[in-house]
């Protein structure tokens, strides 16, 4: 599998992730059973947040993977903090307690890296950067991120944080792809010309920060998977007829459209199906050409000018 470098990190991973939100739904053995899967197929980042399945999720992948320093030494693992019941918190109280809590479940010393979740509109930046230098000298996180924060939230905690934000999580797939759209339709009176997000996905390019894709086969934000929909024909008839050519399912090269993208993306996909995962992995080596992008891209309803 192939490996990408997290911004400005050190951290060499694979450009396909494991998203463990629904491994705490899982038995230990099958949950193992995952995890086994995933590292002989070379995927060795495990993307983790404290709400997910109420923190269920970190306890059973640690039990899983039989956490222990040399079992450590050879995954990357990543967490996420500042979601709670209704409403989100970037105090620094709440950051060091999840990740003290965190650290506790997953039986580990340190999180590879630390992304906060959604955007708090009370966030105090001076607070952040207080728990960040905490949690960095002390070891437990050794690099920082952002999930779903537009560039002028990143601005607002570049001024106090001293540490690089070295990726920002985001939804993007195939039938998701507003970061996309405004600068295909830019200087045009289309509806997708209108810049939503401040141009995300160039900030990222431009700071050296890695995008990590969440719910790549998602269509909307929770509606559903479009991979063999019924009622979208026309992307999924395209999907078959350049997944035939490279000899691959329509996940997979669901997900290899994502990482043809140049940002160098990392797709973090949630599947708890060893076959699936197996199936997908097989994206990371896949180069669709721009031409067969476009026809993906127009397939999935985009009008391209």
């Amino acid at each position: 599998m192939k490996k990408l470098t997290l911004g400005t990190s050190d951290l060499s991973v694979s450009n396909i992730a494991l998203g463990c939100g629904n491994i705490g739904r899982l038995s230990i053995d099958k949950a193992k059973a995952v995890i086994e899967n995933a590292l002989e197929l070379g995927v060795d980042f495990f993307d983790h947040a404290d709400v997910y399945a109420e923190g269920r999720s970190e306890e059973v992948f640690a039990e899983a993977i039989g956490m222990k320093p040399s079992v450590r030494d050879q995954i990357t693992i990543q967490s996420k903090v500042g979601i709670r019941n209704g409403y989100y918190d970037f105090s620094k109280e709440h950051i060091l307690r999840t990740v003290d809590e965190s650290l506790q479940r997953l039986k580990t010393d340190y999180l590879d890296s630390l992304l906060l979740h959604r955007p708090d509109a009370l966030v105090e930046p001076e607070e952040v950067a207080e728990a960040f230098n905490q949690l960095h000298e002390s070891g437990k996180v050794r690099y920082f991120g952002v999930s779903n924060h537009n560039p002028m939230q990143i601005e607002l905690l570049n001024k106090y944080v001293e540490q690089d934000f070295i990726v920002n999580q985001l939804q993007f797939g195939v039938m998701h792809t507003g970061m996309i759209d405004a600068g295909i339709q830019m200087n045009t009176r289309h509806e997708n010309g209108l810049n939503r997000d401040g141009s995300t996905l160039d900030y990222t390019r431009l700071n050296n920060m890695t995008v990590q894709a969440w719910s790549p086969l998602r269509y909307g934000n929770f509606e559903g998977f479009f991979v063999d929909n019924d009622e979208m024909p026309e992307i999924n008839a395209k999907l078959q007829e350049i997944a035939d050519k490279y000899g691959v399912t329509k996940s997979a090269l669901a997900i290899a459209w994502i990482l043809r993208h140049p940002a160098n993306i990392q797709a973090i996909v949630g599947t708890m199906t060893p076959e699936r995962l197996t199936d997908i992995a097989e994206a990371s080596d896949i180069v669709i050409t721009r031409k067969e992008w476009y026809e993906i891209y127009r397939a999935a309803g985009n009008q391209v000018p």
